[in-house]
């Protein structure tokens, strides 16, 4: 086995080691002032599956990464471990993920999945599971918040927050949700699936401490989830990719437009990125790819911004992340930057 060097011996010049950390950094849990949790979960995608192998492909390209952050002074000794990806909930993804696509493959051939009793059995069967794992997560992340630790999770579709937005909940008390996204995520038990990737904000709204849902980048979306959002009066405000494109075209820059954006969260904030916000260029291997969507560099200025508001990032998300190596690399990318983003936010680094 090899021995992962410590703080003091560590080379952050030198090549990238293969020790089986974020980076190849030289931290254990208990030095680390980040734990990365991986999700490998994506049994309710509804396109192209392959997010639930997100978690070790973004491990495996972090190695290349440079450590150098010329947003944060010393970044690297922040500290930050990634936990080992939980094998046996992979497995059952293994397991429950063809049940799903041929489920979904019914509802799109005009199936009705009352008049059918094993496809009622295949979706009460994955309910329960997401469930499970949304409270495996909601346990863990209460357990590393409670030691004093700051939480990023890496999916995994974008239904696997949930669990860490309650134990957040738990924690903080009330807090706003920066979420970058090409979708709204607002449907109500999308296909039948409760914990839907499709659903997962639908299902955080009624945790009572989200006080604002701030959403950035939205441009594929249904009737059901505009309603939504006027339904909720003011909880929640969106910055469609269309308005905001039309809005610099007329003049307003993106500095400005982000102030726009910050305005509206609270002094906690929770950072929910998935990566199809991004343009498609950046993410080719996703989920649900959209044309349109941030650039990169302008998705990193929008989180700077954040922490020079002085408001505090208390715990972050990166999912939908195709199972690819350039859309691993861009994702790797992402959390190493709101690591260190939360970690100056919070004072550590």
């Amino acid at each position: 086995m090899k021995r992962i060097l410590n703080k003091n011996e560590f080379n952050p010049n030198g090549v990238g080691l293969k020790n089986g950390n974020f980076i190849g950094l030289p931290f254990d849990e208990t030095s680390a002032n980040v734990v990365l949790v991986g999700i490998p979960w994506d049994v309710t995608v509804s396109y192209r599956e392959g997010t639930a192998l997100a978690p070790q492909a973004i491990l495996d390209a972090s190695v290349q990464l440079d450590l150098y952050d010329a947003d944060v002074k010393d970044a690297w000794k922040l500290g930050i471990y990634m936990r080992p990806i939980e094998k046996s909930m992979l497995g059952i993804r293994n397991i429950i993920r063809p049940r799903a696509s041929a489920y979904i493959d019914f509802l799109e051939k005009g199936g009705v999945v009352e008049t059918d009793k094993g496809m009622v059995k295949i979706l009460n069967e994955i309910n329960s599971h997401c469930q499970n794992v949304s409270e495996w997560i909601r346990e863990h992340c209460a357990e590393l918040l409670e030691a004093g630790k700051m939480v990023g999770l890496i999916g995994g579709d974008h239904s696997v927050p949930f669990g860490f937005l309650q134990a957040l909940s738990e924690k903080y008390g009330d807090f706003g949700v920066l979420h970058i996204d090409a979708h709204h995520d607002l449907r109500q038990s999308y296909e039948g699936f409760t914990w839907s990737h499709a659903s997962v904000f639908y299902n955080a709204l009624r945790i009572k401490e989200i006080s604002k849902l701030v959403q950035v980048s939205i441009r594929d979306f249904c009737e059901e989830e505009v309603q939504m959002v006027s339904m909720q009066a003011g909880r929640i405000e969106v910055f469609y990719d269309q308005q905001l494109k039309e809005s610099r075209f007329k003049g307003m820059n993106w500095n400005g437009q982000c102030d726009q954006i910050i305005s509206h969260l609270p002094q906690n904030v929770y950072i929910s990125f998935d990566i199809d916000g991004l343009s498609p260029v950046f993410c080719p291997s996703t989920g649900t790819p959209v044309p349109g969507g941030l650039e990169f560099d302008e998705a990193v200025f929008l989180l700077k911004k954040v922490v020079e508001s002085g408001r505090k990032i208390i715990g972050f998300d990166l999912v939908e992340v195709g199972n690819n190596e350039w859309d691993a690399n861009v994702g790797a990318r992402l959390v190493y930057k709101m690591c260190n983003l939360m970690g100056q936010s919070s004072g550590k680094i």
